[in-house]
């Protein structure tokens, strides 16, 4: 593969430099971007949105004000949500393989054998085991019920 940047990858333009919060892009409060740098070549292949302390206290704020809502989701329905993203990562494979090669100066055949199929395995255990797992057990007379 020849040296190409992380814009003729797919990289949307419109949110390189912003930040998902709260479930959407949205502009810093502080425009600075750091340049994302390929190791192997030392090429700037990319420009991202730093983020800044009050980024990060508007995020946690999202994250918080999500909790109560995602804690009463049903393990079924977590589970959907991980298989999605399981789905998604096998869908992008190639994607996130050059991605991972531009961003980390992984060889190409490395992050396509090994970085994105474990990342895809990992998230796949996950969902197995939290669809599978026994959140209610009778031991003897005695009933236990784990809460996610």
């Amino acid at each position: 593969m020849t040296s190409q940047s992380l814009n003729s990858h797919h990289v949307d333009p419109d949110t390189a430099l912003k930040l998902y919060i709260d479930g959407g892009w949205s502009a810093p409060l502080d425009p600075v971007s750091i340049a994302v740098i390929n190791p192997a070549t030392e090429e700037v292949v990319a420009h991202v949105a730093s983020g800044s302390a009050a980024d990060v206290d508007r995020a946690v704020a999202a994250a918080r004000a999500a909790f109560a809502s995602w804690s009463g989701t049903s393990p079924h329905a977590r589970a959907q949500v991980i298989g999605r993203i399981y789905e998604l990562i096998i869908e992008r494979k190639e994607q996130l393989a050059q991605a991972i090669s531009l961003e980390m100066g992984a060889s190409i055949s490395s992050a396509r054998a090994m970085q994105v199929p474990l990342a895809a395995e990992h998230v796949r255990v996950a969902r197995d085991l939290l669809a599978s797992y026994r959140f209610h057990t009778v031991e003897g007379g005695t009933a236990i019920d784990r809460e996610p």
